[in-house]
């Protein structure tokens, strides 16, 4: 089993950072001043400490002598990873710093899963380039729709307050709900076109591993059942204007679909079987 300190030390500097941006966004009273340029450039900049250790943990973790790791804990760290990567990088076209606070603990539980739940076989068929584009394609999707999920939950949270009348610093400082609705879809689209390839590359490496389209087992099913979701939510938006709380439950059952034929199916097998 891995040392547990270095991905204990990387929880906690996310952790820490979370509880900072807590504390200076959203347990401010709704009269306080906005906060400067130069705080959010701090914050935004102070990521990289953290997911810098992340990216050389995981990059330990994942790549072994013996071929590429990626049981259920390195799964879910590299997720989170690439989700804080895409957020801090979009963080400066979009300025969503209400987000931050979002994604940081969940990148904090992600970041000592690899310690806690090692990973100790390699993946075989690793050597496939369809499987690496495949991989690296489900990953993107994965991370994308983990933003999206965040997303809406702060659009809903949003809209609740604006009824309430009492606005944290960090609702104040978001865009309008429009402008917000239409990132969530931007992103929505983004990660759709991504499952879809996620899938067609799927079925091209088990056609090439086992001479047939697909695998019928709840991964697929789960992971078709996803698919059609995000399809209707898209359809429902373009032909019905499908949005709000429509929205959001469709996205949040889309992502639990997503986390169901990967993650879920992961856990089961490695952490309460105890099968690789």
């Amino acid at each position: 089993m891995p040392e547990i300190l270095p991905y204990l030390v990387n929880a906690l500097l996310y952790a820490a950072l979370a509880f900072y941006s807590w504390r200076a966004r959203w347990s401010t009273a709704a009269g306080a001043p906005q906060t400067t340029e130069s705080f959010n450039v701090f914050e935004h900049y102070a990521v990289l400490a953290p997911l810098g250790l992340h990216t050389w943990l995981l990059a330990r973790a994942l790549f072994a002598p013996d071929g590429l790791h990626l049981g259920v804990g390195n799964a879910v760290s590299a997720i989170l990873w690439l989700t804080v990567l895409i957020y801090w990088l979009g963080n400066f076209h979009y300025r969503l710093d209400g987000l931050q606070s979002l994604v940081l603990p969940l990148a904090a539980a992600a970041a000592l899963l690899p310690g806690v739940f090692p990973s100790l076989r390699p993946l075989p068929n690793t050597d496939l380039l369809v499987f690496k584009i495949h991989l690296l394609i489900a990953m993107l999707a994965y991370s994308l729709f983990t933003i999206a999920s965040l997303h809406v939950l702060l659009m809903a949270l949003l809209e609740r307050r604006l009824h309430d009348g009492n606005l944290p610093r960090a609702l104040r400082a978001l865009p309008p709900l429009l402008a917000m609705e239409s990132l969530l879809f931007r992103i929505i689209w983004a990660g759709f076109i991504l499952l879809t390839l996620t899938i067609a590359t799927g079925v091209v490496f088990s056609e090439e591993l086992l001479g047939r389209a697909a695998k019928l087992n709840h991964k697929t099913v789960f992971g078709v059942l996803s698919w059609i979701i995000f399809a209707l939510l898209l359809g429902g938006r373009h032909l019905y204007g499908w949005r709000g709380r429509v929205a959001v439950r469709w996205t949040l059952t889309g992502f639990l679909m997503l986390v169901l034929a990967y993650v879920g199916s992961k856990f089961v097998l490695e952490v309460i079987l105890g099968r690789a």
